[in-house]
């Protein structure tokens, strides 16, 4: 079976985040997306430190339809440079990653 993948994101507004999430999952794009509000990121932007609050989401997808889940991110996101990092599990309870596949195909 595939692996699971999270990839992980944040957005300036959590209305936004979670917009994002209901497209991506009603969409079969992401089996889950959990919002994570509030955080705070500091960040060197255009020469500058910078100090955000921000929503951070993480979205939970098999590998196989990470780059359709990314690029759809991509296309909704805020940003023009938004953070689009993947991480794959090391472990997986085969429940869950059975019910994700099936809940993006």
């Amino acid at each position: 079976m595939t692996a699971l993948v999270q990839l992980i994101t944040t957005f300036p507004e959590r209305e936004q985040a979670v917009a994002v999430a209901r497209e991506v999952v009603g969409a079969g794009l992401a089996a889950c997306v959990q919002v994570i509000d509030p955080v705070t990121s500091v960040y060197r932007w255009e020469g500058s430190l910078q100090e955000e609050r921000e929503s951070l989401c993480l979205m939970k997808v098999p590998a196989d339809g990470l780059a359709r889940l990314a690029d759809r991110v991509r296309e909704l996101h805020p940003y023009d440079t938004p953070e689009l990092t993947a991480l794959e599990s090391s472990f997986v309870d085969e429940r869950y990653l059975a019910w994700a596949v099936d809940a993006t195909t």
